[in-house]
């Protein structure tokens, strides 16, 4: 989260790099690659880039090692750390990204250099992107390639539950992308890097707590139905493997398809006394509503097509506002 306020003061051609010796010096530098605008993007944010992208390649190797020894200790660790990384991307390198540079008086000095706020704009934000979507995707592949040990093993590894669902696919791309995002733009509204972060803290855990209660709507709910009964567990095992049966007991079904809650002859005293209840009523089996695993995928893609809507959104809202406000 360095700021350009503390690199050397330099002419317009040295700041914007026009020459290759001049973009590729000092520490942190990535030669013949960033040039310009781009160098000193990377320069002045470099040490939260090489934080995000190291714990990348660390979280990583230790998945790979974990998988390739088949052990399962630290699933449970690695997923809830996986979970966190959208709000700790939006607080520690999305509210600052900007928030700094308005604070500290190097949004001024930027835009007297003969840079265009729109050129900063989207030179800042899509290396930024760069590095979210570069580390989220190693982690998301690294996971994901995990998990397939396990995904047989749904009372351990349930695929609907956000150590899952959020962690593989495209949710974490988008989840993070949306919460730096975000974040950039609470930085800049607020222009003050502390206050930001703390409200993109709250921001990032709201949009985590609304994911999570809006996931299961993602898919299209399937019913089965039995007709053996329902006296006995196995009467309500008609559902396919990996399939995630909602919330809730299933209702009764009777003989003529119409839905009786559960609590149907629960006032009976003896189980023979709630059978005969239950037949008088003429309950036939039950009504299950499940997710099939098979459609994991395609609500991963469209929940993640929705976050990044709204991250497109954001952007929107980023250069109408940073083309005026931004200084």
């Amino acid at each position: 989260m360095s700021s350009l306020a503390g690199t050397p003061t330099t002419t317009g051609s040295e700041a914007t790099g026009s020459t290759g010796s001049r973009g590729t010096t000092g520490s942190g530098q990535l030669p013949q690659l960033l040039k310009g605008m781009w160098w000193l993007a990377w320069r002045q944010h470099r040490a939260v880039f090489w934080t995000v992208l190291g714990a990348c390649a660390l979280a990583v190797a230790f998945i790979v090692f974990q998988r390739s020894q088949l052990h399962v200790s630290g699933y449970a660790s690695v997923s809830t750390g996986l979970r966190l990384m959208p709000i700790l991307l939006g607080v520690l390198l999305g509210a600052p990204l900007f928030a700094g540079d308005l604070e500290n008086g190097t949004a001024k000095l930027v835009v007297t250099q003969s840079v265009d706020r729109t050129r900063w704009l989207t030179t800042k934000l899509a290396l930024t992107a760069l590095v979210v979507v570069v580390s989220t995707v190693a982690l998301s592949a690294a996971f994901g390639w995990w998990w397939n040990l396990y995904k047989s093993e749904v009372t351990a590894y349930e695929w609907t539950s956000e150590s899952t669902f959020n962690n593989t696919g495209p949710v974490p791309v988008a989840l993070a992308l949306f919460c730096v995002f975000g974040g950039v733009a609470i930085g800049v509204v607020l222009r003050r890097t502390l206050i930001a972060m703390v409200v993109t803290l709250g921001f990032t855990v709201l949009v985590q707590l609304v994911w999570s209660h809006f996931l299961l709507s993602l898919g299209n709910v399937v019913t089965a139905t039995t007709s053996n009964g329902v006296m006995t567990e196995a009467a309500i095992q008609a559902l396919p493997t990996g399939a995630y049966q909602m919330d809730g007991q299933p209702p009764y079904l009777t003989g003529d398809g119409k839905l009786l809650g559960w609590g149907t002859c629960a006032d009976a005293q003896t189980a023979q006394a709630q059978e005969a209840c239950l037949r008088k009523a003429d309950v036939v089996g039950w009504s299950v509503d499940y997710l099939p695993i098979s459609q994991m995928n395609g609500m991963q893609w469209l929940g993640a097509s929705i976050l990044l809507a709204l991250t497109a959104a954001v952007t929107v809202f980023l250069f109408f506002w940073g083309r005026k406000r931004l200084t």
